[in-house]
């Protein structure tokens, strides 16, 4: 609450006035309802898949409406462009739709990875919560010297091949993250791991921004931001729930650990892969 409170405060203060805006915009509400409606759906569904099983009536009729919703939002955005919360020119772009994937992809990876290690921390290590956030200082730092070097390695690599690199780094990390071993401590078990990994998710968020971003029209500059982050989360939320689900079939608990680390590397080497897919900077426009 005082975080919130003084990050509040300063809104209202540091910022400059926005520049007045043409009248006449109106709200996607339908669009909003429906993508909100159908991605919660999908995420529960998906996470009550993990207790009452893929066949179960319930799961499926909650997916079947996830999905529904989904497609009904891909309808209205189709039919309301002056006003679609995500145009169809924008998605039209394949720097746009193919970062996009990327990114979805990135957040099933890294978001998930936050819960399972403080889990770990907690459960397996009996830290306290305090501990469990002063272990992950080394994990954020290393994050935050991926992120400082990434815009130079992307002047000299360019993004396909430092998106590429920076998932292969971070599918590295969570292949030796997944040979954790009941007796391992903090030190040995998840100290090395978590810097490889982090410095690789770094390094990986800036070169994904720039190929979404860098030849959007000015008109679209908010909604491909939103999008890509919208992505971002879509991923952390759907890929925990599948990833929590996949874990509860493990026969132990040092076992649940494993095998979510060793899917959440095959995910960042399927990141890797679908770096191919992103246009070079003279395609960028395609």
């Amino acid at each position: 609450m005082p975080i919130g409170a003084l990050a509040a405060a300063a809104a209202l203060r540091l910022p400059a006035a926005d520049r007045p805006r043409e009248a006449g915009g109106r709200l996607d509400v339908p669009g909003a309802v429906l993508a909100t409606a159908g991605v919660t759906a999908l995420a529960y569904g998906v996470s009550r898949a993990g207790t009452h099983g893929w066949g179960e009536s319930a799961t499926l009729t909650v997916l079947g409406a996830g999905l529904l919703a989904l497609g009904a939002f891909a309808v209205v955005e189709v039919r309301r462009p002056g006003v679609a919360l995500v145009p169809p020119r924008l998605v039209r772009m394949r720097a746009v739709w193919a970062g996009n994937l990327v990114m979805l992809l990135a957040g099933a990876c890294f978001i998930p990875m936050w819960y399972f290690l403080s889990l770990y921390m907690q459960d397996v290590l009996h830290y306290s919560a305090w501990a469990t956030g002063v272990g992950f200082l080394p994990h954020t730092l290393a994050g935050i010297t991926g992120a400082r070097l990434a815009p130079r390695a992307l002047r000299r690599t360019g993004a396909r091949t430092l998106i590429a690199v920076s998932a292969l780094l971070a599918a590295a990390g969570f292949w030796w993250q997944s040979r954790i071993d009941a007796g391992d401590g903090y030190v040995d078990g998840l100290l090395g791991p978590g810097i490889v990994i982090s410095a690789g998710m770094g390094l990986l968020v800036t070169p994904i921004t720039a190929t979404v971003t860098a030849d959007v029209d000015p008109r679209d500059a908010g909604a491909a931001s939103g999008l890509m982050n919208a992505a971002r989360q879509i991923g952390g939320a759907v890929g925990l729930a599948a990833l929590v689900t996949l874990a509860a079939t493990a026969d132990s608990g040092p076992a649940a650990y494993r095998l979510a680390f060793i899917t959440i590397a095959a995910l960042c080497a399927l990141v890797a892969a679908f770096a191919c897919a992103l246009p070079g900077s003279s395609q960028s426009r395609q």
